[in-house]
């Protein structure tokens, strides 16, 4: 048996070939991320034998950069092995190897297989990786409007900063078809009653009327704002306003392709509470195999919810705080998950009270919340069944 350890980069791989007991077959040596590269590796390794039964390839998923080389491989026949680069970290102290270039990085890969500190991964299906890369840029656009919330209440808060009182929001219907068509105090005190009515109620369905539209306007006319120069203010208020609710139909889209895309997988996560198709969907194409994780605490720290603690000599750390390893994307989505369900789920809104008897704060909960969420999440997963909560004892 040969193990082919292989350091992916993006423009080039590190290849390493060693044999069974350990023993280096083929130094390191370069090939290009392209056809060509792939056709090289493999004419080098037909050298050693035609058996494609005798190898067994191991790669990191490092980026995507990966994903072209591993289908290739597969396609031709090969068994590929891909790894989480915290099961090669353990591997790596086992070495004592402290150093990190990319020939011993291929070292480190073709050992974490000979040494057998891996579990086998049926490693995601075409599916699988087209949920994941809509889940992921669904939050890029979700993290674009954010930012886009920020600028555009930093304008308002310059311009017009009585606006965000007048609603529960300023980013909700009403208040954007008000900013769209009167953009600063100027233009709203300006404007004819009648036609901000009609803006109101339209937007409302009804639920304000004449009485707010008067009320804008006096708020407007003396409004503590900065004028207008130039008309830069309204100018950038209503760029920012048409890029946020581009991103939004854009997300929208997304939303609804993920959730079409995320039915066909017959999952059993949507029936923990907090857990929608969209956080279902993101959850499991980051997780995409649960038999590659031997335990919750595992799957815990690969989605950075485990507990890092500092320690020199015989002084330990006070504070303890979460690795932050492994993939954001889950993280993110099992903390909102752990969120919404500390209000909604008795055995979640229980923990949430014990936790906060304790005296800590509401991101610390929140933090424990998302570790038993992980446990949860593990189980639902591993056994492929429903979820049910389970109260502790009176």
């Amino acid at each position: 048996m040969f193990i082919v350890g292989i350091d992916i980069a993006k423009r080039s791989h590190m290849v390493r070939v060693i044999d069974s007991e350990g023993r280096t077959v083929y130094k390191p040596f370069s090939i290009r991320n392209s056809c060509s590269g792939c056709n090289a590796l493999l004419e080098r390794l037909r050298k050693l034998t035609n058996r494609k039964s005798e190898f067994l390839f191991a790669m990191e998923s490092t980026a995507h950069y990966w994903l072209a080389l591993y289908t290739r491989l597969r396609k031709e026949g090969y068994q590929v092995v891909v790894l989480n680069p915290i099961q090669t970290d353990a591997m790596r102290e086992m070495l004592m190897e402290e150093n990190k270039t990319d020939e011993i990085d291929t070292l480190v890969i073709a050992e974490t297989i000979r040494f057998g500190r891996y579990r086998a991964s049926s490693v995601p299906q075409e599916k699988l990786l087209a949920l994941r890369e809509l889940c992921r840029n669904r939050f890029y656009l979700i993290d674009m409007g954010s930012d886009l919330k920020r600028k555009i209440t930093a304008l308002l808060d310059q311009v017009f900063p009585e606006f965000e009182s007048q609603f529960s929001t300023i980013f909700g219907k009403t208040a954007l078809a008000v900013l769209r068509q009167y953009p600063t105090p100027e233009k709203l005190s300006r404007a004819q009653t009648g036609k901000l009515t009609e803006v109101l109620q339209t937007a409302s369905n009804g639920r304000f009327g004449e009485w707010k539209a008067r009320q804008l306007k006096e708020l407007a006319r003396d409004s503590f704002g900065i004028p207008d120069c130039e008309g830069a203010y309204s100018a950038l208020l209503l760029l920012y306003l048409d890029q946020f609710q581009s991103l939004q139909d854009a997300a929208a889209v997304l939303e609804k392709r993920i959730t079409e895309l995320f039915s066909q997988f017959d999952s059993t996560l949507t029936s923990i509470t907090g857990i929608g198709p969209v956080l279902g969907a993101v959850i499991l194409s980051e997780i995409r195999d649960i038999s590659c994780f031997a335990s919750a605490d595992k799957l815990a720290a690969y989605a950075g919810l485990n507990p890092k603690v500092k320690q020199s000599g015989d002084k330990k750390s006070s504070a303890v705080h979460m690795s932050k390893r492994g993939s954001p994307y889950l993280r993110r989505a099992i903390w909102m998950a752990g969120a919404i369900a500390v209000q909604f789920d008795p055995m979640f809104k229980v923990y949430y009270e014990k936790k906060s008897a304790e005296g800590l704060r509401y991101m610390n909960i929140i933090g424990h919340v998302s570790k038993k969420m992980t446990s949860v999440i593990f189980a639902v997963m591993r056994d492929n069944k429903l979820y049910e909560p389970v109260l502790p004892a009176a």
